[in-house]
């Protein structure tokens, strides 16, 4: 039975909480964990980095379609059915990924592993949508990035710990032991927020159909755009961060793996801001000034790359003030585009969530493009995306006056 706001006590708001916060965080312990392995990758199952570098690839690639595949899935069975069975996909793939002997079943692996995390990303946004007023969805979703903005911070310094002690396999190992968890917590504690819909057809000219009427939503698809755009920035920092701030800056492994957690707190800090800003001002208009915020700082850290050895420390604080503008942006976009959708949560869920993916793998491949020696191919792409974000909202602004 769908289970109403005025039934979710203080006690059931945090368990849910923790249960879509360990969902939502699988994502970056499957991708920062492994990280630091690639070269013991490479060497333990003879190939090259790059070729390792595919199995990041695939694991974005499964992420990106896998949303598609479970938005009717949630809508047709639900949400909690179609986790369950993502779960058991993601932790299969990853005791497989653990005992692999060669690169190309790693690969093969890591896409499975990705298409069963995808389920708890969908079904989160859809739950969300599902059990709190439009008015409460931003401020649950800005308390959800404070669970499972722990992770960017614990994955990476984790990673770096465990395989120099233990080996790249039991990486997979603790992501096994990590979705057998999860399995168990959504047994239990997670409620369903919607019941099956026979009457919601999974015949592939049906799903077209569906996914076609929420993209006809303009408010949707203009909101859900901002949210790929600026959300994506997320991904250009994470792509090109590593060569910046190694290689460039001189950093040591230890010491980016602490800036990486610094800044990953600025996420985390500007979700709990935001939690606070909502209690006086609505997702739009908050949205309209961190993003102009956000794009300020954007020209004032190209301007800082002219001359980065003198402006190195300034360097340090933009990117700190860019990430922490995301944690006020990504909750408020969220809502913004699932508004609209209505019953459709699961298949808006979906779309939203390739947006989302699709335009940080851009933004990654952006960086890569751009790839110079320098720290012009981050800052560029930050900007571009900071740009784009501000034009959207400009736009979806507009739209909303013309129809008032």
């Amino acid at each position: 039975m769908k289970a109403k706001i005025n039934k979710l006590n203080k006690k059931t708001v945090r368990t849910l909480l923790l249960v879509l916060g360990g969902l939502a965080a699988l994502g970056p312990f499957s991708i920062d964990m492994y990280l630091p392995g690639f070269a013991a990758m490479a060497d333990d199952l003879n190939c090259g980095m790059q070729q390792v570098g595919y199995s990041l690839t695939a694991y974005f690639i499964g992420i990106c379609f896998g949303q598609l595949i479970y938005g009717p899935l949630t809508d047709r069975y639900g949400r909690k059915l179609p986790v369950l069975a993502g779960l058991a996909i993601y932790t299969i793939s990853s005791a497989i990924c653990a005992s692999v002997n060669n690169i190309n079943a790693l690969i093969v692996m890591r896409l499975f592993q990705a298409l069963g995390g995808a389920a708890g990303m969908v079904s989160g946004r859809a739950i969300v949508r599902d059990l709190f007023p439009t008015s409460l969805v931003a401020k649950f979703f800005s308390s959800l990035m404070l669970v499972m903005g722990a992770a960017p911070i614990i994955a990476p310094i984790a990673g770096g710990a465990v395989i120099p002690a233990f080996g790249w396999r039991s990486i997979f190992i603790i992501l096994t032991v990590f979705g057998c968890l999860m399995f168990i917590a959504v047994t239990r504690y997670l409620p369903e927020s919607k019941n099956p819909d026979p009457a919601v057809s999974l015949a592939p000219g049906r799903i077209f159909k569906n996914y076609f009427e929420v993209l006809k939503n303009r408010e949707f698809m203009i909101n859900g755009l901002a949210s790929g755009v600026l959300g994506a920035a997320l991904l250009a920092y994470i792509s090109g961060s590593p060569f910046v701030f190694m290689k460039l800056f001189g950093l040591s492994e230890k010491q980016f793996s602490w800036l990486y957690a610094v800044n990953a707190f600025g996420l985390i800090a500007g979700s709990q801001l935001n939690h606070f800003l909502l209690r006086r001002f609505n997702s739009r208009t908050i949205t309209i000034y961190a993003a102009a915020l956000q794009l300020a700082a954007n020209f004032m850290l190209l301007a800082a790359a002219l001359n980065i050895d003198a402006c190195r420390l300034l360097f340090y604080i933009l990117i700190f003030v860019i990430l922490s503008l995301c944690g006020i942006l990504n909750p408020n976009t969220v809502a913004l585009a699932l508004k609209p959708v209505g019953k459709a949560a699961g298949s808006g869920s979906s779309i939203l969530g390739f947006i989302q993916m699709t335009s940080g793998t851009f933004a990654t491949f952006a960086v890569s493009v751009l790839h110079n020696g320098t720290v012009f191919p981050m800052t560029f792409t930050l900007a571009a995306l900071s740009f784009a974000g501000v034009l959207l909202l400009i736009t979806e602004r507009i739209y909303t006056a013309g129809r008032v």
